[in-house]
């Protein structure tokens, strides 16, 4: 049911807490046994996510907290991954801003925090990293406060709550002096402050795909919200582009919704759910009287392009330098083997000597 459905997700500057903060969510929602070995930053699942320690792609989980569904994108920190974030808040209801208790607001977090309010978000901030040696949590607040105020926030945007974390302990608390417990706060905080999606049932199905995932026997997954109607497996839908033209047709082979890292086959879809199917396609439409209707006016797409950020120009340099280097080795080394044609063959040789 819709109305025991909540979609969010969570945007910070990189390094500030949000995969840890999710593992923790995930373990004390019920999803895992007691006895279970859970790794750690259990949604960064690619090698290279891994291997670095930092969130490259967004991905959606989703836990079970009284009876009501919570689906959570985890997203990118770094600059460079922005386009990323910036895709999937049309997928939510609303967003947790997660801001470091010392280093307070960052560059991307002003980032990804004007996109959300843009899209007329109300975020929850926490507090994250409060146990820190250096935290300065109220000072805090009054950065992010002064932010929204910059970033034209309304008044409802403004009244935002707050809640003071540890993700790493798991815990949080409205007040700092609280005893520290577990992350039931925040829970509840998202089924009272993220409004239920606002769908119509009785519309056509469409379903706007945002994120591209690869199964090992699905092959390429599409992952969206279904914005209006209800699916069902073996459906006929046609994928449209952002120009309203047929891409192409076929029929809903697989549906799947989440449960935590999981995909779990479902038989039916209905507008807010966030699932996946396999599809090469970018836009979803049930056929109904040959009408088709286009889906690009509800979430425009991000625009790509080089990044300005400084690493990437920082990036450029180095690349600069190093095409510079090889192109002097490799004049270098035509020069000697000019000069080494040169020597072995008398003619030439007695022509340079001249020379």
């Amino acid at each position: 049911m819709t109305n025991s459905l909540r979609n969010i997700a969570i945007i910070a500057h990189v390094d500030h807490g949000k995969t840890t903060l999710i593992d923790n969510l995930l373990k004390q929602s019920g999803l895992f046994r007691d006895n279970q070995h859970v790794d750690e930053r259990i949604m960064d699942s690619g090698d290279l996510e891994k291997e670095r320690g930092i969130t490259i792609l967004a991905k959606p989980t989703s836990v079970i907290w009284k009876d009501t569904r919570i689906n959570i994108i985890d997203t990118p920190g770094h600059a460079d991954f922005g386009g990323e974030v910036e895709r999937i808040l049309g997928m939510t209801d609303g967003v947790i801003l997660l801001v470091d208790a010392a280093e307070g607001p960052m560059p991307q977090t002003k980032f990804v925090l004007s996109k959300a309010l843009a899209l007329g978000l109300r975020p929850i901030v926490v507090i994250n990293k409060v146990d820190r040696s250096d935290a300065r949590s109220k000072e805090v607040i009054n950065e992010i406060f002064d932010l929204f105020v910059a970033l034209d926030a309304n008044d409802q945007q403004l009244d935002f709550p707050v809640l003071y974390a540890s993700g790493r302990d798991g815990w949080c608390n409205y007040e700092l002096d609280q005893e520290r417990k577990n992350l039931h706060p925040l829970l509840d905080l998202i089924l009272n402050h993220v409004p239920e999606p606002d769908v119509d049932l009785s519309k056509p199905f469409a379903m706007l795909s945002t994120l591209l995932h690869s199964d090992s026997f699905l092959g390429r997954c599409l992952i969206g919200r279904v914005v209006h109607g209800i699916a069902k497996v073996n459906d006929t839908v046609k994928s449209l582009n952002l120009d309203n033209k047929k891409v192409e047709e076929g029929r809903l082979t697989k549906l799947f919704t989440f449960s935590g890292t999981s995909k779990v086959p479902t038989d039916n879809v209905m507008a807010g759910d966030i699932v996946t199917t396999p599809q090469s396609a970018s836009r979803f439409h049930r056929f109904q009287g040959g009408s088709v209707r286009a889906l690009s006016e509800l979430m425009p797409p991000a625009p790509f392009g080089q990044s300005d950020h400084p690493l990437n120009q920082t990036e450029k340099h180095e690349k600069a330098q190093m095409i510079s280097l090889s192109l002097s080795l490799h004049l270098l080394n035509q020069a000697k083997e000019l000069q080494r044609i040169s020597l072995s063959s008398p003619h030439l040789s007695n022509q340079v000597k001249h020379s």
